[in-house]
């Protein structure tokens, strides 16, 4: 049984390989040989990726092992997290309910959800379903993200504490990457159709592509078995963290799925919206959702690596042009995972990345794989470039030990614990209490449980944060206790220095009862 086994995996991948052959003249094996040796480099846990060129699936690659310590590996059907990839699954969805006549791009945001509210009235009145899914209704990149990161909150919510996020820039006159511009886009959907974001997906593209290993709920992973775990770094080394549920926000970047659904869903998006003979996502769609809404500034005066004259985002996709042809694609950062999706349409050309590890070379392995598929001749070392920049910035990011260094030893709070613990109102998230608890200082998220930690006395009125759970983004932290001139506490105000989650946009203030 064994020889028979090991026959019919040969004849398999004979096959495919005779396959990729016959659609492509790259050399393949120097391109899976150049990814296994960028995974080693880059020390990321694994990584599966995936090219399909002219309608098929020409190349998977598949390296490492699915959690650091132990020795089994991915491959062509293991589930990563896609996060932020799940944004053009969104714009597809609503693109069909245009189609349908149920909504209208242009159509104001109020019209279905009345309790949606920005930081001015006029704004939130005139915000059409264009602006929250081309991140250009004034707020800026990832602010607010701490009202829905780890929350058991449902998305209508969540959604009544966004206006209390602060705005970046003029309504329409930027650009700032919001999530929860796309948890609305799910909540809206889900209104019009009386259906969550998580049966839409499935009934209307997963089920018709036969993407049947992708969910969109880390609930349905052990059933469907064979996925990733994700993984955290701290002094250079990997450790595996959990799973963290995004159901309720799964329309800004729920979906988990692997190498092959996701050629399932490049090859669809290539041929324009088109499975077998049913036309899913009509032109005007496509070309609705590919169109840049919100551009971002190129300097012009010099070259680049890509000769790139434009850059923008449309509607759930980043948009751009590549060696003088159009580039499609998005990236994505769960926790402990990092993934890209990228597409060449003139070309019919796709590739997917899917690592799970935050030091991720996403990108390195995309435009290694996009230029040899182009005939791109260059010196350049994706891999070995971008991971020189990579540890040199992360050289440089020196505020945790800044902090570290610079704390006064040996100091005692002038406000004492049983002073500042009570119950806070964060205007932006809600109630963040600081408790005692078997002679230990808690603090308390209300519907973020996963987000608890202990304080202790770090120097003067400044208390170090202990999170009682891990979390792949962020780790050091401090909050302060603030008074008014009479000592009395009014409130705290967090640091912790990263670069996804603005906990300082917080400042929770005591209630007094």
């Amino acid at each position: 049984m064994l020889k028979i086994r090991f026959s019919l995996v040969a004849l398999f991948l004979i096959f495919h390989y005779t396959q990729a052959q016959s659609t492509t003249n790259v050399d393949l094996e120097a391109v899976d040989a150049y990814f296994a040796k960028m995974v080693k480099d880059w020390d990321v846990p694994s990584a599966s990726i995936g090219i399909v060129k002219d309608g098929q699936l020409v190349f998977t690659g598949n390296y490492g092992v699915l959690e650091v310590g132990e020795s089994e590996k991915p491959n062509e059907n293991t589930l990563y997290a896609i996060a932020s990839n799940s944004k053009a699954f969104t714009t597809a969805i609503i693109g069909m309910l245009v189609q349908e006549g149920k909504l209208d791009w242009n159509d104001k945001v109020k019209k279905y959800l009345p309790y949606f509210e920005l930081y001015d009235p006029w704004v939130s009145d005139n915000t059409t379903i264009r602006d929250i899914l081309s991140h250009r209704v004034g707020l800026g990149t990832y602010s607010g993200d701490n009202i829905w990161y780890k929350s058991n909150l449902p998305a209508k919510e969540l959604i009544k504490h966004f206006k209390y996020v602060p705005k970046a820039y003029d309504f329409r006159a930027g650009y700032g990457y919001s999530n929860l511009m796309f948890i609305t886009a799910g909540e809206l959907i889900e209104t019009v159709t009386g259906k969550s974001w998580g049966t839409n997906v499935k009934e209307r593209i997963l089920e018709p592509l036969k993407m049947h290993r992708t969910i969109s709920s880390i609930n349905d992973l052990d059933s469907k078995g064979n996925y990733a775990t994700p993984h955290a770094r701290k002094d250079n080394q990997n450790y595996a963290i959990p799973w963290a549920n995004w159901d309720n926000v799964a329309a800004t970047g729920g979906l988990i799925s692997s190498v092959s659904d996701i050629s399932k869903w490049m090859i669809f998006n290539l041929n324009h919206g088109i499975i077998g003979k049913d036309t899913l996502l009509a032109k005007r769609t496509r070309n609705m959702v590919w169109t840049p809404h919100n551009n971002h500034y190129v300097d012009h005066t010099v070259p680049n690596d890509f000769n790139q004259h434009f850059n923008a985002y449309g509607l759930g996709w980043g948009l751009s042009d590549y060696q003088g042809r159009l580039k499609v694609g998005h990236t994505g950062g769960y926790d402990g995972m990092i993934t890209a999706i990228t597409m060449i349409p003139d070309e019919k050309l796709g590739v997917v990345v899917l690592t799970n590890g935050p030091k991720s070379p996403i990108m390195a392995a995309t435009y290694y794989a996009l230029d040899n598929f182009l005939g791109v001749t260059t010196e350049k070392d994706w891999s070995a470039d971008y991971l020189k920049l990579k540890d040199e910035a992360q050289e440089k990011d020196t505020r945790i030990a800044d902090r570290k260094k610079n704390r006064v030893l040996n100091t005692e709070p002038i406000i004492k614990p049983e002073d500042f613990v009570g119950e806070y109102e964060s205007k932006v998230y809600g109630k963040i209490d600081i408790l005692k608890k078997n002679n230990e200082l808690k603090l308390d998220f209300s519907h973020s449980p996963l987000l608890s930690a202990t304080l202790t006395h770090w120097n003067f009125d400044v208390w170090q944060i202990h999170w009682d759970h891990p979390h792949a983004w962020f780790s050091f932290g401090t909050i302060k206790i603030e008074t008014d001139n009479n000592l009395n506490v009014t409130g705290f105000d967090f640091d912790v220095p990263n670069d996804d989650f603005f906990f300082e946009e917080l400042k929770p203030q005591k209630i007094n009862r």
